[in-house]
């Protein structure tokens, strides 16, 4: 599996563990919904900064979004 691949279903895994919906997800990233999903679905590529705002918003670790 790719790392894009491992960052979409961890993205997702978390971001419904936290029972959040894209939208609000990204209002609290300060991202677009769209970009979301976008992002779990494997069609853009998050750069690192991106990455680390989204772990914020879950409150997690940036490396537990990588984790394969």
């Amino acid at each position: 599996m790719e790392i894009r691949e491992v960052f979409a279903r961890n993205l997702k895994a978390m971001r419904e563990a936290r029972g959040f919906s894209q939208e609000e997800l990204a209002h609290r990233a300060g991202i677009d919904r769209t970009y979301v999903s976008s992002l779990e679905r494997c069609v853009y590529n998050a750069s690192i900064d991106v990455v680390d705002r989204l772990a914020r918003a879950l409150d997690r670790e940036a490396a537990e979004l990588l984790k394969r």
